[in-house]
């Protein structure tokens, strides 16, 4: 695995961290952003961040909401995989950055 793509996967679990706190478990792709940056170090485009989230999407542990900035909310799969009950390959597992 090269360096971009480690981070990729890490950005994808931290996302992933961060809806689970939340008490809907919603957050726009500019918090998500924000929040990579500011708490993870992982300071990348808005466009970048809603590709994380669009891969997320595709392995079925966020859903994408409509809306006119993209709102992403944690699945059940999502919540599984936090919870180290399943695992999301192209997510990094909980366990190895702990």
């Amino acid at each position: 695995m090269n360096y971009a793509q480690s981070i990729a996967e890490n950005a994808r679990l931290y996302a992933l961290k961060e809806l689970a706190a939340q008490v809907d478990g919603r957050l726009n792709v500019l918090l998500v952003q924000h929040i990579l940056d500011l708490k993870y170090g992982i300071n990348r485009s808005r466009e970048w961040t809603e590709t994380q989230l669009r891969k997320l999407a595709e392995l079925d542990a966020v859903e994408l909401l409509d809306s006119e900035v993209m709102i992403a909310r944690i699945t059940r799969a999502g919540r599984d995989h936090l919870e180290q009950r399943a695992i999301i390959a192209g997510v990094t597992r909980p366990a190895d950055v702990e």
